[in-house]
Parts: C-alpha cells; sequence; structure tokens
C-alpha cells in the first residue's frame, strides 16, 4: 500500500495546537489576575480575557486532539491498512478530504472518531447513538459523535467534487465512506447503518472482502492514482 501524507499540514497544525494552548493559558491567567483588581475596568477585562482564553483553548484542543497527539488518525489509520496490496493508495491531508482510500475496493472516504463506549444504529429513527466515554471528553475535548450523517454527506461530495476537478470529468466511480472508530474501547452495533461502521482494527479485512465481492475497474483507479500526488511510502 502507498501512502501519502502532508507532512507540513501536520506539524504547521501541531504548532498551531501548542501556541494557541500556551496563549490560552496566559490569557486565562491575566484574566484571573485582573479580577483581583479594584480598578473600574477590572471585571470588564477580566470577562473579557477569560472569554478569550477560553475559545482559544478550544481550538487548542481541536488542533491537538487531531494533530498533537499520537498516535493521530492518520496513524492509526495507516497501521490498520498495513499489508494491503499495493494497488491500494492512502492519501493523508493532501486532497479536498482528510483521509482517502483508492485502490481495488473502490474510492473511499475514511471518516475517523476517537470516542469510546457503545455506538448504535437506530435503523427507524436514523440516528446513531454514542453510550459510555467522558461526558467532560465530550464536551471539552470535543470527542463527541457529531452528526455522522452530514459528515459522510459533506466529505462525499468534497471528494466527488475534487476528483471530479483533478479528472477533468472522466469516468470515475462511486466515491463511499467508511465511519471509522480508532479507540479500541468500542463496541459497534450498526449494520444497518447507512454507510460501513466499524472499528479500525476490522478495516483491513472489511476492504479485502469488499474487493473481492465487489471489485473496482482497475483502469479506472490506476488512471486516478496517476494523477493524484505520489510522494509516498510503502508499508
Amino acid at each position: 500500500m502507498k501512502v501519502v501524507t502532508n507532512q507540513k499540514l501536520i506539524e504547521r497544525n501541531k504548532k498551531i495546537g501548542q501556541y494557541t494552548s500556551i496563549g490560552s493559558l496566559v490569557i486565562l491567567l491575566a484574566g484571573l489576575f485582573f479580577s483581583f483588581q479594584n480598578a473600574p475596568y477590572a471585571v470588564a477585562v477580566a470577562f473579557s480575557a477569560l472569554l478569550a482564553g477560553f475559545i482559544l483553548s478550544q481550538v487548542g484542543i481541536y488542533f491537538g486532539a487531531r494533530w498533537g497527539r499520537s498516535p493521530r488518525p492518520d496513524e492509526v489509520l495507516t497501521a490498520s491498512l498495513k499489508g494491503l496490496e499495493e494497488k491500494y493508495s492512502l492519501y493523508h491531508y493532501v486532497t479536498s478530504v482528510s483521509h482517502l482510500l483508492i485502490g481495488p475496493a473502490g474510492i473511499w472516504v475514511l471518516i475517523p472518531y476517537p470516542v469510546k463506549g457503545t455506538i448504535t444504529y437506530d435503523e427507524n429513527k436514523k440516528r446513531w447513538k454514542h453510550k459510555g466515554g467522558s461526558i467532560y471528553l465530550k464536551i471539552f475535548a470535543q470527542e463527541g459523535m457529531g452528526r455522522p450523517d452530514m459528515d459522510i454527506e459533506n466529505e462525499v461530495s468534497e471528494a466527488s467534487k475534487y476528483i471530479q476537478k483533478v479528472t477533468e470529468s472522466q469516468p470515475i466511480l462511486p466515491i463511499q465512506a467508511a465511519l471509522v472508530f480508532i479507540n479500541e474501547k468500542i463496541t459497534i452495533d450498526a449494520a444497518n447503518a447507512p454507510a460501513p461502521t466499524l472499528a479500525a482494527n476490522k478495516l483491513k479485512d472489511f476492504f479485502r472482502k469488499r474487493a473481492k465481492e465487489q471489485p473496482a475497474s482497475m483502469e479506472i483507479i490506476k488512471n486516478l492514482q496517476a494523477i493524484l500526488p505520489k510522494d509516498s511510502i510503502t508499508v
């Protein structure tokens, strides 16, 4: 399997996470300092600083969780797919979507989630449910599921636009999405979900089985791989 990763983006976003986290701490401390002052403007300054510090801390948490903490989502996905044949190409942060897999199983957008606990899908209500995990992490560390249905729609749409652009409208395969839970402490009951929903350690077997049951046109796959970035490593 060939892997193409935008290391410059990862390093840049890692630094953003570090700098914003440090900046938020400085601002929060400044706000705390002003809260003890008797000056007429002290309360307003303290409140503004605390608000700004909180917002900046959330930015730091967002960037830190995705690019500053190892293993990162891209590292987990790469490790989970290690061993796939060289006909596959995995792209991290080099297209309009974060993670794109192209090979004998077709064109797939991989959407990782770091949550732990139990994931179920209610087919009647068309809704995912997440039980377990830390409420603190869901609120402050931004590790909730969010809206997988919207994630699927947005990611597939972005990937479709990107591929249509780079191929200049040459025929392509349907673009599909897979929801991948990268935390080892996860239980999934979502067989009827609108997109494959599985743990990271099941990912390689899923694509091997998919390639056998619904093989993609390798002519289209090779043409697309020839156009996309090629600065890769083989794992």
